[in-house]
């Protein structure tokens, strides 16, 4: 599989749905994407509502936006954010090729 690891992390149309439920009750508010330092793989993803920064990606889908900040986007090139609803709980996750390995919490990584 050949992977073009300069793409913008993309966005599924399940993940923007579900912010929209989120945001349905207020203003909409940006889910931020970030990646930081430690966790128990390395680096951990923090996904939070959050204001956009004038430097920060956007990315937009069915009237929602999802922000990536300038630091954090090469951690997350090619990657896709998505949201899961299973017995185990719902929750958005990342599917991340840049990832060489990951923890069992779904939010830990490492490069």
């Amino acid at each position: 599989m050949n992977l073009d690891l300069n793409l913008p992390p993309k966005v599924t149309e399940r993940a923007f749905a579900r912010l929209a439920e989120i945001n349905a009750d207020g203003p909409a508010r940006p889910l931020r994407i970030a990646v930081l330092g430690g966790g128990c793989s390395g680096f951990q993803y923090d996904i939070k509502l959050d204001a956009p920064a004038d430097d920060d990606l956007v990315l937009n889908g069915a009237g929602q936006s999802v922000v990536v900040d300038p630091v954090s986007l090469p951690f997350l090139t090619g990657a896709v954010i998505d949201f899961t609803d299973e017995l185990i709980g719902a929750r958005f996750v990342i599917e991340n090729p840049n990832a060489t390995s990951s923890c069992g919490c779904g939010t830990s990584f490492a490069i």
